[in-house]
């Protein structure tokens, strides 16, 4: 009595057989396929790098600007942030204090649930804390920091700054509008709107 083989392919054997160009099988099938593979190239690689630069040219051109020197701030500092838009108001304790050699940035909701933390040590933005990264809170740090530095010494801190009575704007990126020193109102081109008064002493 005979036995008939199934008709079906003999596999190629392993995936590290076939990269080696080896197979397990002498079928002229698979040394064709082995053969077929096509070899690796260096495009993808060089895509890649492309990718990752334009991406690092992007984030340094969106990095919020900081001042060439250290404004002299009346710290500490305890502000109450409204923010706006579309329609949504949102309300944030902001205190700005001096700690170590650095600056520390704490901001939290009405609640006390920390929002962001940022320590800006030697004209860099530093994480405090494990919060996650919080791109829009850094914005509004470095506008405060704009937008709080003395008259006198704004344009050597900014030189591309401009200002008038009651107003002072960079670079089309941030367009500050002030009642009083401590109050008044940050404009980005694309939103949000923030209004920045201090908190009242009863305010814990």
């Amino acid at each position: 009595m005979q036995h008939r083989q199934p008709a079906h392919l003999e596999p190629c054997g392993s995936w590290l057989a076939s990269d080696w160009g080896v197979s397990v099988n002498p079928n002229a099938r698979c040394a064709a396929a082995i053969a077929g593979k096509p070899a690796p190239t260096g495009f993808p690689v060089w895509r890649l790098f492309v990718v990752s630069m334009m991406l690092l040219v992007s984030a340094c051109a969106s990095q919020a600007p900081l001042p060439t020197g250290n404004p002299t701030l009346p710290l500490p500092l305890q502000l109450h942030i409204e923010r706006d838009q579309a329609g949504q108001r949102q309300d944030w304790l902001l205190v700005i204090q001096r700690e170590g050699p650095g600056i520390r940035w704490s901001m939290m909701d009405p609640l006390g649930i920390p929002q962001a933390r940022q320590q800006l040590i030697d004209g860099h933005w530093q994480a405090d804390g494990l919060l996650p990264p919080n791109p829009e809170a850094r914005e509004l740090f470095a506008a405060l920091l704009f937008a709080l530095t003395p008259s006198g010494e704004l344009l050597r801190n900014y030189p591309s700054a401009q200002q008038q009575a009651g107003q002072r704007s960079l670079e089309a990126r941030w367009d500050i509008r002030y009642a009083q020193p401590l109050s008044f109102e940050v404009n980005l081109p694309q939103g949000p709107h923030y209004r920045v008064s201090p908190l009242g002493e009863s305010t814990p």
